[in-house]
Formats: C-alpha cells, structure tokens, sequence
C-alpha cells in the first residue's frame, strides 16, 4: 500500500482540531501509532476517541510546547512506552492580527513561546532519538506568511518566517544522521479558526465574509484541513525519501497567481 506508515510512531503537535485533527486521524489510518500533544485536553481525548473507533492507535498528553522541561518529559515517555519515535509534526501555532503598531511586546512574546520557541523544543526533544536510530523525519508546520508580506500578521510573519528557516537549518545539519526535515506553507485553509474570526469580527456578515475571504485565494475557496494532512502524509511516507530541506507551499496559486 502506498503511503503506508504502518508501524511508524508519530508525534503530532495541536493534534486536537482543525489541521492537526486531520493529520492525525490520517497518519492513524495509514498505520501509524498517533501521539498527540495537545494544550486543549478535552480536543485531544475527542480526537483518540474518534481514532479508536476506527480501529486506530492513539494517545494524547496535556502538553504547552513552550515548556521545555514539559516537552522532554513527554517525549522521553512516548520513546519508553513505544521503543521509538519515527516522525514529528510540528502543528501547534497561534495566530494573531495586527500590524507593529499594535502589536504589543506581550503578544509578540506569546506568538513567540508558541511558533517558535514551541517547534524548538520538540525538535530538540526528538533530534537524540533520531539519531540514535540514524532516521527520522520532522515536518514544520509555516505558512504563505512566511514567504510573502501580509498585511496585519507582523508578528505572525515574523514567527512563520522563523519556522521555514528552522527548517532549512535542521535539514542542512541531520543530512549525515538521515533525518529529513521539511515545512508546510498553507494559504487559508477552513478550520474552527476561521469560523472564529470571522463570528467575532463580523457578526450578522458570517456568510458574506466567508465568501470574501475565500475568493482571496485565486483557485476560488479556502483550502481544507484533509488536503494539508494529504501532503503531511506523502512527506512523511516513503514516497518521499528523496524530499528534504524543502517549503511545500499548499495555497490555491496564492503566491505565484496573485499578481
């Protein structure tokens, strides 16, 4: 079966809802041991269930990826209870609008410890397992934002941007240990997220905006969370084996249609 992660461990970071959800009922149902790192418990627990039902492998931890000290714990238990860790996904991120104007040195600090600071932590978590075995794969979740100027997502760009060149780094430093290591740039993509800002934002104008903010992507629509868990899949699989060090931007044409 192609794509097959069956035997693999994975490790998926905001694997609770919205992309990370569907990245880990996939990586489940192609075979794979799911761990997911989740600061919403109750999100968590909801997505393992959902994957038990089908007869998948799944687990959750409580876990702020801020916390260093809390995310080497977690992954020195995932390596115990599992004999190995074969693949990380790092999913979890915060958003946030505004320009530098109004963004304040707390929200820049926030942004930071979550999209940054968060994606260090596990990398360093997991990088000895990795090379232990001499094999191992990371996938960084970044975004269109860290490409291309936005407007109102400083101090989002500014985290994102940080993500795609960590990911350059590591894959230039691992290549001798055969770790891969690549990045996810979705355009906008239909999550809860969405639903959210535009309740908060527009109330009475739910619908128009929606529409709106879809026809800003040139394909027509907004990008679903099953699509971005499809391409996880393919760079985590062995189909891959020969992609590394790579951005793989998922965004209805938004970068290079949008001129």
């Amino acid at each position: 079966m192609k794509f097959s992660l069956e035997n693999k461990v994975a490790v998926i970071t905001g694997g609770g809802s919205g992309i990370g959800k569907a990245m880990s009922k996939t990586f489940a149902e192609m075979g794979a041991a799911v761990h997911i790192l989740e600061m919403n418990l109750t999100a968590g627990k909801e997505t393992v269930e959902e994957i038990e039902a089908t007869k998948g492998i799944a687990f959750c931890h409580q876990c702020d990826v801020s916390n260093q000290k809390q995310v080497a714990a977690i992954f020195t238990q995932i390596n115990a209870a599992s004999g190995t860790v074969d693949i990380l996904i790092n999913n979890a991120g915060i958003g946030f609008v505004g320009n530098i104007e109004n963004t304040t040195e707390e929200d820049l600090d926030r942004l930071y410890s979550v999209n940054v600071k968060g994606v260090y932590n596990c990398i360093k978590a997991v990088i000895p397992y990795f090379k232990t075995k001499n094999e191992g794969i990371i996938i960084n979740m970044a975004s269109i934002a860290s490409s291309v100027g936005i407007a109102d997502r400083f101090a989002y760009s500014m985290t994102k941007g940080a993500v795609l060149t960590m990911t350059y780094s590591i894959a230039k430093d691992y290549l001798a240990h055969n770790i891969r290591c690549n990045c996810i740039s979705p355009a906008r993509i239909h999550t809860p997220f969405v639903d959210n800002f535009i309740a908060k934002n527009y109330p009475g104008r739910e619908k128009e905006m929606f529409e709106n903010l879809s026809k800003t992507q040139p394909i027509g629509r907004m990008g679903t969370p099953q699509e971005v868990a499809n391409l996880a899949l393919y760079l985590c699989a062995n189909e891959s084996a020969f992609i590394t060090g790579t951005d793989f931007p998922i965004d209805g044409g938004f970068i290079k249609l949008n001129g």
